[in-house]
């Protein structure tokens, strides 16, 4: 009989091992599980900003657009208002040093040829210089335009991204206050009473 005595206190001391076990084991896991929670609440809130960041990129690219695409069309005004200033001068000024250059005089006409031929020589310069001009405003005017398109595209993808990144973030927060106030008083609305 002592046997069965020993052999049953045997197994209550086992018992009451195994659940000082599991006593102290479930803190541990609820830490762990905390701390994975805790994690992921962190990654999500990275995903956001990271996001976030990307959709305040895209609006800037936006805003870059609009503005160099706005500057192009300005300069493209003033270029042609430039080019029809500088052939009206062309046209007034060729017109009388042609006239002078068929004249009896023989010193006259040979000044006006050369006049006219400095004139054509500074005509050809400047049309040159509004030229380059408007090369640069129609480079302007690409550029912005490509801005516009890459930035209008990443808005969209970012907007699309954010909006998932913010339900994750949301599903986290809801599973980690979850977890963090299991073991506390809570109301139901999840917040703690004081």
């Amino acid at each position: 009989m002592s046997t069965v005595k020993n052999f049953r206190m045997l197994i209550m001391l086992s018992f009451l091992l195994f659940t000082s076990v599991l006593i102290y084991a479930q803190p541990d896991k609820k830490q762990a599980e905390l701390k994975k929670l805790e994690t992921s609440l962190a990654a999500a809130k990275a995903k956001v900003a990271l996001n976030e960041q990307q959709l305040a990129k895209s609006d800037s690219l936006i805003t870059l657009g609009t503005q160099m695409t706005s500057e192009a069309k300005t300069e493209n005004k003033a270029i042609e208002s430039d080019r029809k200033k500088l052939d009206k001068e062309y046209a007034a000024n060729q017109k009388s040093l042609t006239k002078l250059s068929t004249s009896k005089d023989k010193d006259e006409s040979s000044k006006a040829r050369a006049d006219l031929k400095a004139l054509t020589l500074q005509y050809n310069s400047d049309s040159k210089a509004i030229g380059m001009r408007t090369k640069d405003a129609t480079k302007k005017m690409s550029t912005g335009n490509a801005n516009l398109t890459r930035g209008k595209a990443g808005k969209k993808s970012a907007q699309d991204a954010l909006k998932i990144s913010r339900k994750a973030l949301d599903s986290a927060q809801e599973k980690y206050d979850s977890a963090n106030n299991s073991g506390d008083n809570a109301d139901p609305k999840g917040k703690k009473k004081k």
